[in-house]
């Protein structure tokens, strides 16, 4: 998106003697390539201060400076203009009085924001007064501009008034809870929360009680988001909405519980696994959502590309043997599964699957949840599937002895089977099964591909900033490119620097909703069975030569699959580099 320049106020700077033509077409030049604010670069570059530069543009435009941090924003004048309006234009409304709405902007030369503010400001009946703010005030709003809070705010104030008029009736704790939970403005509470949090691309849902409040925090992208607090006096009527949409005990508070529901939010049917946790405050409550949509992405969209996707398809084509994906908890493991198995769901092919919880339907799929409570547990549905005359096996998770030697018995006899470990990386596949009891002899006949992977933040397409990687930068990438293959190291390696991307924090965009990242991609290693690695696997079981030998067959890590995508500008070197940290701390 082409950064719009102030004429007049270049003009301005330029008769004013404050800058020279030639640092203008500079920082032109800056801010189409950075998608940077012009007039933030004059204060970045050290051309002005930013109280310097707001008076002078207070002079220029003839309109009077607001300091936001000093007022309290109007919470009816924030309703008037949606949040995603806000952020595209960069215009915040902070006050209405006397059918006037109080306008702060950020460049008073934007036309089309202009034009925005007068289609808003007239549909209401309202006039407006406009006002200078600066760049820190308007991130600092955009971040604390929430559209959840002024709905939930609603709701809070009409479920306040219908308590104040009536008591709740006495009599058990159960019929007492349930009329509570069942006041209109609690089940919007509720449904606003699921909403916001599903078009917010949130992954689970935390409500967390506190002494004196609810904290309502969302996880996107991998990262916790404050979201809402509320008063703790809900705190009863909200988990007990959950715990009856969830089939869930609304009277037992002492003990954990887990349960599941679904809704439908336009089109769509979403499904929430929800688990209650019994805490000093009271009971906590995680929802994780389970999208069917996020189940329909395709090995590339996840990331896989060049050698490693050329291994697990090849894997794929197998007639038996197993694809083992190890990473911890959040990695996208059942993501990469599902994608395989809407490659291999074909109609000459029988695919069960075992899993605890479903998280992606796949049409065409015969799958099956475990049921521990009742002793339908990976093991026992195991044995279950082998009768059900099927070529391709999913298990959600490999998790104890019977499970692994089932699995492996089932890769021996002619099926695929496909599931997950916890290990560190590729390398900890073959002893992690050898702990669980598999015979070391088994392994290199059943064992066709050990994938690791992690999810790193994607860079915003439309806001990301280009810049040259300094010394230590270039430092980490040269070492990682010459640890690489040779076509690789040819490919990659440069003389002149790198050209990186980071996250726009100061001036993100629309289409990130002011986040800086959207959504996440994976980085992952591929250890592909070879005689080699049978050898090395019933002598010595030495990580060192296992090391070597997926360096000789050419694997690239995790580590350096990440850098791949770094010099493609899909991620950071920083959001990298976390990742790796707590990679070698696990």
């Amino acid at each position: 998106m082409a950064i719009k320049i102030p004429q007049t106020l270049v003009e301005e700077l330029i008769k004013a003697g404050l800058i020279s033509e030639d640092d203008i077409k500079a920082l032109e030049g800056l801010a189409q390539s950075q998608n940077k604010d012009f007039g933030q670069l004059i204060i970045d570059q050290g051309v002005m201060s930013e109280s310097d530069f707001m008076g002078f543009k207070s002079k220029v435009y003839q309109l009077p400076i607001v300091r936001l941090d000093e007022i309290d924003l109007d919470k009816e004048a924030l309703k008037e203009i949606p949040e995603d309006t806000v952020i595209f234009y960069k215009i915040v409304p902070f006050a209405k009085e006397d059918g006037t709405l109080k306008v702060g902007i950020v460049d008073p030369e934007d036309i089309n924001a202009l034009e925005a503010l007068k289609f808003m400001a007239g549909r209401s009946g309202l006039n407006t007064e406009k006002y200078l703010i600066g760049y820190k005030d308007f991130t600092n709003v955009v971040k604390n501009y929430r559209t959840l809070t002024g709905e939930v705010g609603q709701a809070l104030e009409t479920l306040t008034e219908e308590l104040e008029k009536k008591e709740v009736k006495e009599g058990p704790v159960k019929e007492k809870l349930e009329e509570l939970s069942a006041e209109a403005p609690v089940t919007r509470i509720v449904a606003v929360i699921v909403r916001h949090a599903v078009e917010s691309r949130a992954s689970d849902i935390h409500i967390e009680p506190f002494e004196d409040r609810i904290r309502v925090r969302f996880r996107i992208d991998g990262v916790l988001i404050s979201s809402l607090v509320l008063p703790k006096n809900l705190q009863s009527a909200v988990v007990t909405r959950v715990k009856i949409l969830s089939d869930l005990k609304i009277d037992e508070t002492r003990l954990a519980q887990d349960g599941r529901f679904a809704t439908k939010l336009g089109e769509r049917k979403i499904d929430f696994r929800v688990s209650t946790f019994p805490t000093k405050n009271g009971e906590k409550v995680v929802m994780r959502i389970l999208d069917p949509l996020a189940g329909n992405i395709t090995l590339t969209d996840l990331g896989l590309e060049g050698r490693s996707i050329d291994i697990i398809q090849k894997a794929m084509a197998k007639p038996f043997g197993s694809i083992l994906i190890t990473g911890p908890t959040g990695s996208g493991k059942s993501t990469t599964l599902a994608a395989m198995l809407r490659v291999m769901n074909t109609e000459d092919i029988n695919i069960v699957t075992l899993e605890d919880p479903i998280e992606y339907f796949v049409d065409g799929v015969n799958q099956s949840q475990v049921h521990e409570e009742i002793g339908y547990t990976f093991a026992s549905g195991l044995r279950h599937i082998l009768r059900q005359d099927p070529d391709v096996i999913m298990v959600g998770e490999i998790r104890d002895r019977e499970t692994a030697g089932l699995a492996t018995q089932a890769a021996l006899t002619g099926h695929i089977v496909l599931s997950t470990l916890h290990t560190n990386d590729s390398m900890g596949v073959v002893p992690r099964l050898i702990d669980m009891g598999v015979e070391k002899y088994l392994i290199p006949p059943t064992l066709n591909v050990a994938a690791a992977q992690r999810l790193l933040r994607r860079l915003c397409p439309d806001c990301k900033i280009k810049t040259k990687a300094n010394v230590g930068e270039a430092t980490i990438i040269n070492n990682a490119i010459k640890e690489m293959p040779e076509e690789y190291q040819k490919e990659l390696i440069s003389q002149k620097g790198y050209a990186i991307h980071k996250p726009n924090t100061e001036n993100p965009c629309k289409t990130c909703g002011g986040k800086a990242y959207k959504g996440r991609i994976g980085i992952f290693e591929m250890m592909e069975m070879t005689d080699e690695f049978e050898k090395i696997i019933l002598g010595t079981l030495s990580e060192a030569e296992m090391r070597a030998e997926a360096k000789r067959q050419g694997m690239i890590t995790m580590f350096q699959d990440g850098i791949i995508k770094v010099l493609k500008g899909v991620v950071s070197l920083e959001e990298l580099l976390e990742v790796a940290q707590a990679n070698e701390s696990a």
